[in-house]
C-alpha cells in the first residue's frame, strides 16, 4: 500500500544560495537556454488514464527530451554558467544512475568539455551505453549511488577536474523549466505528483508554482524501498536509509541533501510512498493507455495518483513522467505482467 506523510514546517530559512528558489525571471532565462538545444516537451490530458484514475489527469512528458529524461534541462543551464566562470575547465566528473550522467554528457558535448561519469556496479546497461554514446567516459565504482558519488569526488580531485554536484541551484533552475511549461499550459491543476530522486525536479516544480502565483498542491513521491526523503521530512533532518528498489533506480537515494530538504519542506503538500509493484502497474498503465515508455521513477507519479484516487477524484491532476530510460529486458517482463528482476 502507498503511504502518505503530511507536510511539515520548513527545515530552515532560505538565507543561503542553495536554499533559495529561482524566480520567474531566472526560470524564463533558463528556459531560453534550454530551448537552444530542445523544444518544450508536451503535456497531454489522456482520456484512458483519466478514466483509470477517476480524474482529469495530465501527463508531463519528460521522456521526450534529447536524453529521454528531464535532467537534460539542468545540465544545459549548469554547463552554460560553468563555461562562463571557468572557460578553461579541463573536464567534469559526476556520479549518476543514468539520467543525470546523460544530461552531463549531452551538455558537456555541446560545450566541448570532457566528461567522466561514475556509476555503481550493476548499473543499467542501456543507460551506460547511452552515456558512452554521448561521448562520456564511464567508470564503475561502489555498490550504490552514494558510494559512486564519493568516488566521483575523489576522481575529480585526483585529476584536477570540476566535480559536478547532483543538487545545485542551477540544476533546479534548469529543470524547473519543465514545471513552468506544465503549469502555464494547465494552470488549473489542483495537484501535481512529482518523483523525488535527489530533489531538483520537485524543487523546480515548487519554484514554478510559487513564481506563477498558483495554489497547486505539490506532492512528492518516493519508493517504499528508498524512503530516505520521506523519513527525513518526518524527522525534519537528513536521515539515511539503505535502498532496495528493484525498478525505481531514479529514486534510489540513500542520503538526502539538506538544502533540498529545506526547499521541499517549505513547499510540498505531502509525501506519498509507493511500492515497486505499484510502480510496475503504473508503467504498464502508461504504455497501455498512452503507448508511452516510462522508467520506474517516471511512472512513480502515476502510481501515487492511482493510490490516492479517492482523495483526488473529480479534480484536475498532473503527473510528471520524468523519464523513459528503462532497459528493454525488465520492461518486456513488466509489460508481460512478470516482476522485474533486481538490478
Amino acid at each position: 500500500m502507498a503511504r502518505a506523510t503530511e507536510a511539515l514546517p520548513p527545515l530552515g530559512a532560505r538565507e543561503s544560495l542553495d536554499s533559495r528558489l529561482p524566480t520567474l525571471e531566472e526560470l524564463e532565462e533558463a528556459a531560453a537556454l534550454v530551448y537552444t538545444a530542445m523544444p518544450p516537451t508536451p503535456q497531454y490530458r489522456w482520456p484512458l488514464l483519466s478514466r483509470r484514475v477517476g480524474t482529469e489527469l495530465w501527463v508531463k512528458h519528460e521522456n521526450h527530451t534529447p536524453v529521454g529524461a528531464f535532467k537534460v534541462r539542468g545540465g544545459l543551464v549548469y554547463f552554460h554558467h560553468l563555461r562562463g566562470v571557468q572557460p578553461a575547465v579541463p573536464g567534469v566528473v559526476c556520479a549518476t544512475r543514468g539520467n543525470h550522467g546523460q544530461s552531463v554528457a549531452f551538455a558537456g558535448g555541446r560545450q566541448g568539455v570532457r566528461v567522466t561519469v561514475v556509476v555503481p556496479h550493476g548499473n543499467s546497461t542501456e543507460k551506460n551505453a547511452a552515456m558512452r554514446g554521448l561521448g562520456a567516459e564511464l567508470v564503475e565504482a561502489g555498490h550504490d549511488f552514494q558510494s559512486a558519488s564519493e568516488a566521483a569526488v575523489r576522481l575529480a580531485e585526483e585529476r584536477g577536474w570540476h566535480a559536478m554536484p547532483t543538487f545545485h541551484p542551477l540544476l533546479v533552475r534548469g529543470v524547473g523549466t519543465y514545471a513552468l511549461e506544465l503549469l502555464r499550459a494547465a494552470p488549473h491543476l489542483d495537484t501535481v505528483y512529482v518523483p523525488i530522486g535527489l530533489g531538483s525536479g520537485i524543487c523546480g516544480m515548487i519554484a514554478a508554482r510559487d513564481a506563477l502565483g498558483l495554489h497547486t498542491k505539490v506532492v512528492g513521491v518516493v519508493s517504499t524501498a528508498a524512503p530516505a526523503y520521506a523519513l527525513s521530512l518526518a524527522a525534519r533532518r537528513p536521515v539515511e536509509h539503505e535502498v532496495s528498489t528493484r525498478i525505481a533506480d531514479g529514486m534510489a537515494c540513500r542520503t538526502p541533501r539538506p538544502e533540498a530538504l529545506t526547499l521541499i519542506a517549505s513547499g510540498v503538500d505531502r509525501i506519498v510512498e509507493v511500492t515497486d509493484d505499484q510502480v510496475e502497474d503504473a508503467m504498464r498503465a502508461l504504455y497501455h493507455d498512452t503507448h508511452a515508455v516510462a522508467e520506474g521513477a517516471g511512472a512513480a507519479a502515476l502510481a501515487a495518483a492511482t493510490a490516492e484516487r479517492d482523495r483526488i477524484r473529480g479534480r484536475a491532476v498532473g503527473v510528471v513522467l520524468s523519464g523513459g530510460n528503462v532497459d528493454s529486458g525488465p520492461f518486456s517482463r513488466i509489460l508481460a505482467g512478470r516482476t522485474a528482476e533486481p538490478a
